[in-house]
């Protein structure tokens, strides 16, 4: 079997049917069995044929029926059950037996009252029983997420030796989380290919070498147990995975694939240049009140905070906001490189991210700038004032001047836009972990006060948004009160956001009039803008995407292919980067 082959195991007929109002009678088992084996599942779990003569039917005749895929049978490690269940699949023409029995100390000691060695006995006789009726036997370790690694190890080792064809690894309870069972799997994995390893020493026609392989990996994990940077790599790795993990599902919403798409983004981005030309009003506002340091920078975050989040719920965009969203998403992507066509659909993806960003920066800034414009000059018709004196403006224009450290401080802002993605990573990995969603949609003091279907709803809603909240409030109040507190440590620290600093030169750019145009600092301002855009879509880009294909695991060599690959791309298609591609009808 190849590597990349993946076996579908369905449980619905026996699993399936355990959730309540789920029952199901045997012609109804017969239909989703015959549905299921027309989706090409491998394996079929038909039921438990020793809990009922019912289930015991139902699983016969989905023996009888079903010719394309395994049909599989559940059995507690005793034999009147495994017998029961060989009965039950014998008309198969693929049957399997599937035994299992408790592995952790708590199950063992409570429910079966039995010891370590007694269950490694009976499960070595229940699949050297199950063996002598059927060639196909899959082992199950129940509770394996609270198991001892040794004892699971040994008790493998055991049944494989007997005959065992397949063995699964559940988390019956649900004690861990994805990261901390992905890693039991990985450790399970070496500890198994570490014994074929010494096996080979033993039966290999070259044991001199086996032996040399094995020494230099005994050696490579010794050297890893007792290294802090290997203990640090594995622990930021675990890290990468739990945040890279939420914020790819919200990445893809981000990649423009097609004209279309494309278009929408452009939109959308229009949309958020509007809002933010309110946004830049505001803050000359609160600049007018002369407020202390700290208050300043407060109500600036709110002012920003309040902005992303409308934004947000009027499905409207921010251009620089997306990279460190859509990068998890495009690192989720590198999983499978083995083939060329691979690397080249990836480089694909990076087309169509590189043109999203270039679409969403445009609609933007080639809104905010004529909109606070507009909107300066409405006031000042109607005020006789302007928005900001021509002092404030040439500050402005100054602040942004090329020359200057404004280049810096879209970097700095680059780093805060990837923060506000880790920190909505976390909180939405936090709100799934503590299944707060469903303690909204069930707790009796919120439905009896909400009622039930409107609980329900908000459950929703906040599943949905909880990510996004996150980063625009986190993002809002970074971008607000950095520069106080930078301040309060004697360091002349800003920040540059693209469209925030657009919004600005309009608003510049109008008290001056038509005379702007004549002032080297106007243009010196409009040339430093196209930088403060990409340094802050490529740093949260860069950052995010390092420590997504970290959580990947991507190798050195890989990563060198897809640069090549790109570069590549770039000689040869440069414009694909910019604009979407027509499809050829």
């Amino acid at each position: 079997m190849s590597k990349e082959h993946l076996i579908i195991f369905d449980t619905t007929l026996r699993d399936g049917e355990q959730s309540p109002g789920a029952s199901m009678t045997k012609e109804e088992k017969l239909r989703i069995a015959r549905q299921l084996e027309r989706m090409r599942v491998d394996v079929i779990e038909a039921g438990f044929p020793a809990a009922s003569n019912g289930d015991f039917e139902a699983v016969k005749a989905v023996a009888e029926a079903i010719k394309e895929s395994t049909v599989a049978g559940l059995c507690r490690a005793f034999d009147k059950d495994i017998s029961r269940a060989l009965e039950a699949v014998k008309p198969a023409k693929s049957g399997r037996i599937h035994t299992f029995i408790a592995t952790s100390p708590i199950h063992m000691e409570k429910k079966l009252r039995m010891s370590p060695d007694d269950v490694l006995v009976a499960a070595q006789h229940a699949v050297r029983f199950a063996r002598n009726g059927i060639d196909d036997v899959e082992f199950s370790c129940e509770d394996a997420g609270r198991s001892d690694l040794d004892f699971l190890c040994r008790i493998i080792e055991a049944v494989i030796k007997e005959g065992a064809s397949t063995i699964n690894i559940p988390d019956t309870v649900g004690y861990n989380v994805p990261e901390q069972y992905a890693d039991r799997i990985r450790q399970l994995r070496e500890r198994i290919l570490r014994v074929r390893a010494l096996l080979d020493c033993v039966l290999s026609p070259t044991p001199a070498v086996s032996a040399a392989q094995l020494l230099a990996q005994l050696v490579q994990v010794g050297q890893e147990r007792r290294s802090l940077r290997a203990l640090l790599t594995s622990n930021s790795s675990l890290l990468a995975a739990k945040v890279a993990e939420r914020s790819a599902e919200t990445g893809e919403h981000y990649i423009t694939r097609t004209p279309a798409e494309y278009r929408s983004m452009v939109a959308k981005a229009a949309g958020g240049g509007a809002l933010m030309a309110f946004t830049t009003l505001i803050k000359f506002a609160l600049y007018a009140l002369a407020l202390s340091a700290f208050w300043g920078g407060f109500w600036a975050g709110v002012n920003y905070a309040v902005s992303f989040v409308l934004i947000q719920l009027l499905h409207f965009t921010v251009a620089t906001k997306q990279p460190a969203m859509t990068a998890p998403a495009m690192a989720a992507k590198l999983k499978d490189l083995d083939s060329e066509s691979a690397v080249q659909s990836f480089v694909d993806e990076v087309t169509h991210l590189v043109r999203s960003q270039v679409a969403a920066v445009l609609g933007n800034v080639l809104v905010v700038f004529p909109a606070v414009l507009g909107l300066s000059v409405l006031w000042a018709l109607a005020s006789g004032a302007h928005a900001i004196s021509q002092d404030k403006a040439l500050h402005v224009f100054e602040s942004l001047h090329l020359l200057g450290p404004s280049v810096l401080f879209a970097a700095l802002t680059g780093v805060l836009l990837f923060a506000s993605s880790i920190i909505a990573g976390w909180t939405e990995n936090w709100f799934v972990l503590h299944r707060l969603d469903s303690a909204i949609r069930y707790n009796p003091r919120i439905t009896g006060w909400l009622g039930s279907a409107r609980a329900a709803r908000w459950a929703g809603f906040l599943r949905e948004n909880i990510s996004g909240f996150a980063a625009n409030i986190s993002l809002g109040f970074m971008l607000g009160l950095l520069p106080p507190f930078a301040g309060f440590f004697g360091l002349d620290l800003d920040v540059r956001h693209v469209t925030l600093s657009s919004g600005q030169m309009g608003a510049a750019s109008a008290a001056f009039g038509l005379e702007v145009l004549h002032l080297a600092a106007f243009w010196w301002a409009a040339v430093t803008l196209p930088l403060l855009g990409a340094l802050n879509v490529a740093v949260s880009f860069y950052l995010a995407f390092s420590l997504a294909m970290r959580a990947q695991n991507v190798s050195g060599v890989e990563r060198s292919r897809i640069y090549t690959a790109i570069r590549a791309r770039l000689r040869t298609a440069p414009l694909s980067f910019f604009v979407p591609v027509r499809q050829r009808s």
